[in-house]
């Protein structure tokens, strides 16, 4: 299991970043729990809660960076995938267990993709919703992540 551990985000952020979390599991033959708080499972407070369901198999949902703000995906049911790329190096991380979830900082362009039939993604971030916060467009991202790089 992983804990928090508060550190400076490098404006260079990388895919490598981006860390798989083991979550406790309280395993009862009735069904198992895995409880999650904010800080200490989850490596930062939790703002906001949100879940994406109906995703016709293959399909795909994200295609964006943010600016502040830190997500943590969990496949609560089926699976999927997620690309993700610092402009630098690209890497995909399959998420397929109720008990392990991906930090994404920010910085970093993530797309959920190839979703199976019936796949629910749970997702917990940082900030609350703000349109600001995104950057929708791969080229704008490119401009950001060349801007705050130091060559």
């Amino acid at each position: 299991m992983n804990f928090y551990r508060p550190r400076k985000l490098n404006p260079m952020t990388s895919v490598y970043d981006c860390s798989i979390f083991e979550l406790p599991r309280i395993k009862n033959r009735a069904g198992n729990i895995t409880p999650v708080h904010n800080n200490i499972e989850i490596p930062f407070a939790i703002k906001r809660v949100f879940y994406l369901y109906d995703i016709p198999g293959g399909e795909s949902r994200g295609a964006h960076a943010h600016k502040e703000c830190h997500q943590f995906l969990i496949a609560a049911s089926g699976s999927f995938e997620v690309s993700l790329n610092d402009s630098r190096t690209k890497r995909t991380v399959q998420l397929n267990r109720p008990y392990l979830g991906l930090h994404i900082p920010p910085k970093i362009w993530a797309s959920e993709i190839n979703f199976s039939s019936g796949a629910i993604c749970l997702v917990f971030a940082s900030e609350v919703y703000n349109e600001n916060d995104y950057i929708r467009d791969y080229e704008e991202y490119l401009n950001t992540k060349n801007d705050t790089q130091i060559i």
